[in-house]
């Protein structure tokens, strides 16, 4: 079986051959672009995602095997043009969660505890769209297309250092216990350099 870079060499010479490196990413390509800027703008993204790529494809590093980083920073940079339906999208899907019905089959603790846990998702889901757009790209890129930081770095052309810093900035913001123990210490250096 042929690498990426492979198939991609041999598009230069035989457009055609193109189409293999479409058939094994659309997917990924596609579930990235669904999430972040909802089903019909993915399906300008991907679209939009494999032409650029095709008419970039002879300053594709030939020495990495996998196209999917590279792809997927495409993706990224054409999903930033969608912000504005990207931000409906989030306002819309927090909007959309579900009541807090009652089901009269299940006992009053099975409901009760269907009730808080659509409360914490309602607050995660909320959380996730208050990030900071580049925060939850990367969020994106990691938890959900399952990229090393290393590809994540690729994908939106920065270095690993700020993949690390972002998700960790992440991690903090949607962790509501890991913001109080942060908010405790800056209290308490505050209050130990004489502060008030």
């Amino acid at each position: 079986m042929s690498t990426d870079s492979e198939i991609i060499k041999r598009s230069l010479t035989q457009p055609g051959a193109f189409a293999e490196l479409f058939d094994r990413h659309a997917r990924t390509v596609n579930a990235f672009a669904t999430y972040r800027v909802g089903r019909q703008a993915a399906e300008d993204v991907l679209s939009e995602t494999f032409l650029v790529a095709f008419r970039r494809r002879a300053d594709f590093d030939l020495a990495v095997e996998s196209a999917s980083p590279w792809l997927l920073g495409i993706a990224s940079r054409l999903v930033r043009r969608h912000r504005a339906v990207e931000a409906k999208h989030w306002r819309s899907f927090v909007a959309a969660l579900p009541g807090t019905d009652h089901s009269s089959l299940g006992g009053l603790d099975e409901a009760m505890s269907r009730v808080d846990a659509q409360r914490e998702v309602a607050m995660l889901k909320e959380r996730i769209a208050a990030l900071a757009p580049r925060d939850r790209e990367t969020l994106v890129l990691y938890a959900w297309q399952e990229l090393s930081y290393e590809e994540i770095g690729a994908a939106l052309g920065v270095p690993v250092g700020t993949v690390r810093s972002r998700l960790n900035r992440v991690r903090r913001r949607l962790d509501p216990h890991r913001r109080k123990q942060d908010f405790e210490k800056t209290q308490q250096r505050g209050a130990g350099s004489g502060r008030v």
